[in-house]
């Protein structure tokens, strides 16, 4: 493994990073041994390097969370965004897809030219126009004839006639009603024979609906299980997944999603159950019947006397015979013999030879069996590499078309002179299926392009092995005994460190800066840089649930259209995974937790807890060690983490600063002391609120700064390790990607002083933290993962870190002064560059005005604040005109806009409000 690692001071160039063209098909990978144990320790051979996303090598292009991707077939990338779902059309010319994040809802893609077509939006120039960029988890469909085509969105339908050519146009809207306060939030569609009726799966009211096609009208409905999601009509019954599963039954343990309680464990908040519902049309008075299949069935598809079902939680695939209406086998999905979940499969298609493929989303492939019938056992015959996050396949004979969520990771063209998360793609696949031989032959591209190689035979029983800060085995004995893991909210390495010389940054993209962030800079000097360490989701909802579930599960990823069932899922049962959380895991090794807001749902405040009140109550707080003067109250709906919580400590809210956060966790860790693992969300960084943006990422810097400070002169210091880590990395730019982010690993055994270029996931920083405090990897991606050996020495040096006062003001920016005066920051750093002061030039007096006006209409704060309500585009414009004082347009950009201008400002917020 080469590893780049220089010293603090060091001016020696970046080491080269060899870039090559994404090729079509893959060349042979070296064979992989497979562990035949149980166990989990790591690999000290890691593949990535000093690597980085974004760039092509021989496995393939790095994306962000530990894979390369490199398709067999051929690849068409689709530069508009991720394709939550899509369908062939019946004479398999054309492929409509339902997409997001790129401004459309809709991109027609045309087989025989291998082009985009059309697409369609709410945009001034989409043609046709629609009113909503929302779309739902399944669909689009076609009709028998292919002369429509359904887009299921938040309340109902957008059916479009479908021209000769492909296209699309006139839309209808055919709405179904809400159900008290649940939104339809449509998914699978499926039409009859005749395609006079069409039969829809409605998601969030957990019912089947018959809709006449001609009138747009609703003529029957039927009731089902909890959140149904996909449909197929075999056999003249229509099958439709259950992805919530059964209602629940008296005294069940159960957890919320979406207004339904639904069975799931306290202790992991996930599902427990997953049915399908049985309907016969012609039967009027008979009920639905329900079938047990897996957790979190997804995709149905029928075919041949079969009905195929993916259990996308349990990894495995049941098959249904029609004739008795039975499961008859169940087909696991779980490629890698050393983690069981984490694979995804999510569609599912049958060649005429006789090939079940079956998506595998988390694992970038298909995984292929052969099939002679329901009651016949399929056999396994390997895999085929995709593109990132493969969502639906078709075959027609054995021509396969895969639509990949994700494409080539975040690398659209922009005119911005860098690349954001949300610079969004998807791709479309095509192939003939290769011979078994090649498949097999495949296999082992897919398992190196995983990292699935041989991690550990066994766990370590006993504990005698010498104690030294990352152990190899899980079980053996840490010098660490207190993990701190500080999550703060969405900056780019550039944004932060682009400042910094001796790192790979660019300094014209350095938002926040050594007098914005002298704590993190500081951190940084004494601790080490690292400079080549990526984010994995494009926002909040999917950044927390890596980092709490070591994976976004395909629930959040396939919702990412929509976000109205839920968005943060903290309060959904179907955003958790059956095999735990870091904190569940950590309980079950035996060790203690301690939650500060991180993954709650809720917060309540009294009246008066304004955040100019808070900020003086901090200073209170500071200077006399009392109590708050205000009872805020954070909870999370999940039991396990709830038990562990200080209620006290808010969760998101950019009302609320995080100095005061700091004044909460310190008081409770002079009371308590720590625990084994110690989880805080300090939020200011995201920005949008009272205060302006550099004045919040100064209270969020100087909030992280006195937390450490406290540890480090603590009795704990001596066996403490603190990861500072961004949830995401998704309101500004980086000349690298998008997903570059900061981050600290600040310990006595941490490499003081170093720059370390070494491949970094937050994966990776999960799976440390599980090496140091024993606990079990949670799915497969954290069981492939590396731990970060190379950040920690068996040396300690037990310096202490000394907080830094701020530099830039902490009150810059609101509107009304704070009763106990304006922060007063301390003399910025001459040599580093001057911080923003809150001014705004005359000349752009009015822009500032409207932006102003834009940001109060966001719910960033107040009662329902929530991350990313805020358009991205228009947030991160915001950010950067803050951070610049309104003189300087935003990157690739010639003047300063107002909100309504901003590219992508007809973007749909990450949270769309229902």
């Amino acid at each position: 493994m080469q590893v780049t690692r220089r010293r603090i001071g060091d001016d020696a160039p970046l080491p080269h990073r060899p870039r090559r063209l994404s090729r079509t098909v893959l060349t042979a990978a070296t064979a992989v041994v497979l562990a035949a144990g149980a166990g989990v320790g790591f690999a000290h051979a890691d593949p990535f390097g000093d690597r980085q996303v974004g760039q092509a090598y021989e496995q393939g292009l790095l994306v962000s969370d530990n894979q390369y991707v490199d398709p067999y077939g051929e690849r068409l990338v689709v530069p508009n965004g991720k394709i939550t779902s899509s369908t062939v059309s019946p004479d398999g010319t054309h492929l409509a897809a339902a997409v997001t994040d790129g401004g459309s809802a809709l991109a027609i893609v045309d087989v025989r030219t291998w082009k985009v077509q059309q697409l369609v939006g709410s945009g001034a120039a989409s043609v046709p126009r629609i009113s909503s960029n929302s779309v739902g988890q399944e669909g689009p469909a076609y009709s028998p004839d292919g002369k429509q085509l359904w887009l299921a969105q938040p309340d109902g339908y957008t059916r479009f006639d479908v021209a000769p050519d492909g296209s699309v146009a006139r839309p209808v809207y055919v709405k179904i009603a809400k159900s008290g306060a649940q939104q339809a939030l449509v998914a699978g569609l499926v039409f009859s024979a005749d395609g006079r009726t069409a039969y829809a799966a409605v998601n969030g009211q957990n019912r089947v609906v018959a809709i006449d096609t001609a009138a747009g009208t609703v003529t029957r409905s039927w009731p089902v299980g909890n959140a149904p999601r996909g449909l197929a009509l075999a056999g003249g019954k229509l099958y439709v997944s259950n992805e919530g599963g059964r209602p629940a039954l008296p005294g069940e343990s159960t957890i919320n999603s979406y207004g339904t309680q639904v069975p799931a464990d306290p202790d992991t908040g996930a599902t427990t159950t997953g049915t399908v519902s049985v309907i016969d049309p012609a039967d009027g008075s008979a009920a639905p019947r329900s079938i047990d299949v897996g957790l979190h069935p997804t995709a149905v598809y029928a075919k041949d006397g079969a009905v195929f079902v993916t259990n996308t939680a349990s990894n495995s695939v049941s098959v249904i015979d029609t004739r008795s209406e039975q499961v008859v086998q169940t087909i696991a999905t779980r490629p890698w013999s050393e983690a069981a979940i984490g694979y995804e499969p999510n569609a599912v298609a049958l060649t005429d030879d006789g090939h079940l493929l079956v998506t595998l989303g988390r694992a970038n492939a298909i995984a292929v069996y052969r099939y002679a019938g329901p009651r016949e056992p399929a056999s396994y015959v390997g895999l085929l590499p995709t593109d990132y996050f493969p969502a639906e396949v078709t075959a027609s004979g054995n021509d396969v078309l895969v639509a990949n969520t994700r494409g080539v990771d975040a690398r659209r063209p922009t005119t911005a002179a860098g690349h954001a998360t949300h610079d969004t793609t998807s791709s479309v696949v095509r192939f003939t299926l290769p011979s078994d031989k090649e498949i097999r032959k495949r296999t082992a591209e897919v398992f190196a392009q995983n990292n699935w190689t041989h991690h550990a035979a066994e766990l370590a029983t006993g504990n005698k092995a010498r104690a030294v800060p990352v152990p190899d085995r899980i079980g053996d004995p840490s010098t660490i005994e207190h993990v701190f893991l500080i999550v703060k909210e969405n900056r780019t390495y550039d944004q932060v460190y682009g400042d910094l010389p001796q790192g790979n940054g660019d300094a014209s993209l350095a938002q926040f800066g050594a007098n914005v962030t002298p704590n993190q800079h500081a951190l940084a000097t004494q601790f080490g840089l690292y400079d080549n360490t990526y984010d994995i989701g494009t926002n909040s909802a999917e950044g927390h649930n890596w980092l709490m579930q070591a994976d976004n599960p395909e629930y959040t990823e396939s919702s990412a259209g929509e976000y109205l069932r839920s968005y943060d899922t903290e309060d959904d049962a179907l955003g958790h995974q059956a095999s735990g959380t870091l904190w569940s895991g950590a309980q079950a090794a035996g060790r203690s937790v301690r939650d500060f807001g991180e993954f709650h749902q809720f917060l309540t405040k009294p009246s008066g807890a304004t955040w100019q009140n808070l900020y003086c109550d901090s200073r209170t707080m500071a200077a006399t060690g009392a109590a708050s003067a205000y009872r805020l109250v954070s909870s999370s709906p999940i039991p396990s983490l709830n038990a562990v919580s200080v209620p006290a400590f808010p969760k998101f809210d950019t009302s609320v600063p995080d100095v005061y956060r700091a004044e909460i966790w310190k008081q409770d860790f002079e009371r308590n002391g720590p625990a084994n693992l110690n989880m805080l969300w300090l939020s200011s960084d995201h920005t949008g609120g009272p205060a302006n943006a550099a004045a919040q990422v100064a209270d969020n810097d100087l909030a992280v700064g006195r937390i450490v400070d406290e540890i480090t002169h603590s009795p704990y210091w001596k066996s403490s390790a603190i990861f500072v880590v961004e949830d995401d990395s998704q309101a500004g730019l980086d000349h690298v990607d998008g997903h570059r982010a900061p981050i600290q690993v600040i310990s006595p055994y941490a490499q003081h002083g170093a720059v370390d270029s070494t491949y970094y996931s937050q994966i990776n920083l999960i799976r440390t933290i599980e090496q140091i405090l024993g606990i079990k990897p949670m799915n497969q991606k954290d069981t492939a993962a590396t731990p970060m050996t190379g950040a920690f020495t068996r040396t300690p040096d037990y310096t202490p870190f000394t907080a830094l006062p701020n530099r830039t003001s902490l009150t810059n920016g609101l509107a009304t002064a704070p009763s106990c005066g304006l922060d007063v920051p301390a003399p910025q750093d001459p040599a580093a560059a001057a911080a923003p002061t809150g001014s705004v030039p005359a000349a752009e007096a009015e822009t500032a005005r409207k932006w102003s006006d834009w940001k109060q209409q966001q719910h960033l704060t107040g009662p329902d604040a929530a991350a990313d309500r805020a358009n991205p585009a228009q947030l991160n414009h915001l950010t950067w005109y803050e951070a610049h004082d309104w003189s300087t347009p935003y990157p690739g950009e010639q003047r300063v806009l107002a909100p309504a201008d901003v590219p992508g400002a007809f973007l749909p917020a990450a949270e769309n409000e229902g």
